[in-house]
């Protein structure tokens, strides 16, 4: 019954604090981690844990991948020396400095190397806490680095445990060569399962085929690349890289529309679910120590959080000023940020799910039998430190306003050039395709006359001309077809009532009213 219990619980702390979110304006994280720590005090719950290769294996692919799908390529690209820098120097300085704090406390050097790498990496889910607050540039930034970063972090990881342990020695060529197989397997397998799920996907015509495929791309490319030691991080991200880009020639609509749905909410009830899981683990793991250890667990807590965010601090205000030393080319002086989005950047290093992961995945004995030195130290700090980054969310809403970052106005601006350029292109191809398909004349000038208005309400938005006649006419009509739709589906509800109509036909008629509320509702902001 424990099982279904915890579903239970699950799903209403993710349900209460949602709401709670909303209403208090806090970010949805940290109320999570708090109804988890909350939820360790109830006893049934306390036996529950979080096995860390369920993490590392079955939540961490599903959200990567869906991360990568959702992210902007061209944004990576025109930033990517930045990105590589944050996911590789970034991730081993951060390590380095937090093993030589935590071994000048009392923690020794391999168990120490264990933390950083632990708490290296920023996470990619809990970068949703600002996607909404800053410029798109800046949150890709943020969402790269932390998709890319896992992979640097984890090759630093299974090496510290590797040596703690006693199943590893340490080399510059034996580390050199974790880092390239890491890295140049991983986007190898990543670029071929990638390849072969586009021509895959391109056959289909299934839309439930299609979106068993899609669930079992990342999986496939993180299997492969853990069985050959590469990193199957970054073979998962970058077979959703391929995909975003491929995806919209090779998937048919309802299959868009189906996937869009299907991982929206999985992803979202993973991510939730984590979150209050890690909260669980960290009051389980501070039941783990004694008075004496849980006051030197909290003094590391403060100093390691700390150092991780002074690091990055130092690494955003001194790196980039010696690059643009080294790179005089234009457009790098175009790239300048001031010292105001810098500091909202450096506050933005959430760490998530991933470095728990990490922290609960340490053995608990050595190759001789000896109890691994310090694991509940290093489970409870590294939780600690998620806790209190994750707490930066509150305070980072009045940096971003302090901060007065500009007005993203880069993607409405594209998207009413891609609607605008579609619909033109439509117009002069419409004779065209219209002599091809062999349509009426009546048909053709209809659609000429639709396509016409079309553009002129999306000029006069561009304009933003808000009292223009085209403006007015289509809020009118579009205002009337939605009362018209809500009409039809009271009816064909009261036909169902009066069993003039069966269930099976009222879920077939209210799908296509459902679709057509969608076509004209406002779209939701983006990210």
């Amino acid at each position: 019954m424990l099982a279904l219990e915890l579903v239970v619980v699950l799903g209403l702390a993710i349900l209460l604090t949602r709401v709670a979110a909303a209403r208090f304006r806090i970010a949805p994280p940290i109320l999570l981690l708090a109804a988890g720590i909350l939820l360790g005090f109830v006893p049934s719950l306390r036996s529950v844990h979080l096995p860390p290769e369920l993490m590392l294996l079955l939540f961490l692919p599903v959200l990567l991948y869906w991360e990568s799908l959702t992210t902007s390529l061209r944004e990576i690209r025109a930033n990517l020396r930045g990105i590589v820098l944050l996911s590789t120097v970034l991730v081993i300085a951060t390590a380095a400095s937090v093993a030589v704090v935590a071994h000048g406390l009392g923690m020794q050097w391999g168990p120490a190397w264990v933390l950083g790498a632990a708490v290296a990496p920023t996470d990619a889910t809990a970068v949703s806490v600002v996607a909404r607050l800053l410029p798109r540039r800046q949150v890709t930034v943020l969402r790269a680095e932390s998709l890319v970063n896992d992979g640097t972090a984890l090759v630093i990881y299974g090496l510290a445990v590797g040596v703690t342990v006693g199943e590893e020695q340490l080399g510059a060529a034996h580390v050199s060569w974790l880092f390239l197989l890491a890295y140049a397997g991983g986007i190898l397998v990543g670029a071929v399962v990638g390849w072969l799920a586009a021509q895959v996907r391109s056959r289909q015509s299934d839309p439930l085929t299609g979106q068993v495929t899609m669930v079992l791309i990342p999986f496939t490319a993180f299997l492969l690349a853990e069985a050959i030691e590469a990193s199957g991080v970054l073979a998962v991200v970058v077979s959703g890289l391929i995909m975003s880009q491929a995806a919209p020639r090779v998937v048919r609509a309802e299959m868009r529309i189906q996937a869009q749905a299907f991982w929206t909410v999985t992803t979202f009830l993973l991510n939730a679910a984590l979150f209050v899981l890690v909260g669980l683990e960290l009051q389980s793991a501070v039941r783990s120590l004694n008075s004496a250890d849980l006051v030197r667990a909290l003094v590391l807590v403060a100093v390691v959080t700390a150092m991780v965010i002074a690091v990055r601090l130092v690494f955003l205000f001194t790196v980039p000023s010696l690059v643009r030393l080294l790179d005089r080319r234009p457009q790098q002086e175009q790239r300048h940020a001031d010292h105001r989005p810098r500091l909202v950047s450096a506050l933005s290093g959430f760490r998530g799910a991933v470095s728990l992961a990490a922290a609960l995945a340490v053995p608990q004995q050595l190759a001789s039998g000896a109890p691994f030195p310090d694991r509940d130290m290093i489970v409870f700090v590294t939780g600690g430190v998620i806790v209190l980054t994750l707490c930066q969310g509150l305070i980072l809403p009045g940096i971003v306003r302090w901060a007065r970052l500009p007005a993203d106005t880069a993607v409405e601006a594209e998207r009413h050039l891609a609607e605008t350029r579609a619909a033109e292109e439509a117009l002069e191809a419409l004779p065209r395709l219209s002599a091809e398909l062999g349509t009426d004349p009546d048909v053709v000038d209809r659609m000429r006359l639709e396509l016409d208005k079309r553009i002129e309400v999306l000029q006069a938005h561009r304009e933003g001309t808000t009292d223009h006649p085209a403006v007015r006419h289509d809020e009118h009509y579009t205002a009337l077809y939605l009362a018209l739709t809500a009409h039809m589906r009271e009816t064909v509800v009261r036909l169902r009532d009066e069993r003039q109509i069966d269930d099976t036909v009222l879920r077939q008629v209210q799908t296509a009213l459902d679709l057509e509320d969608i076509r004209l509702s406002p779209a939701p902001p983006s990210e």
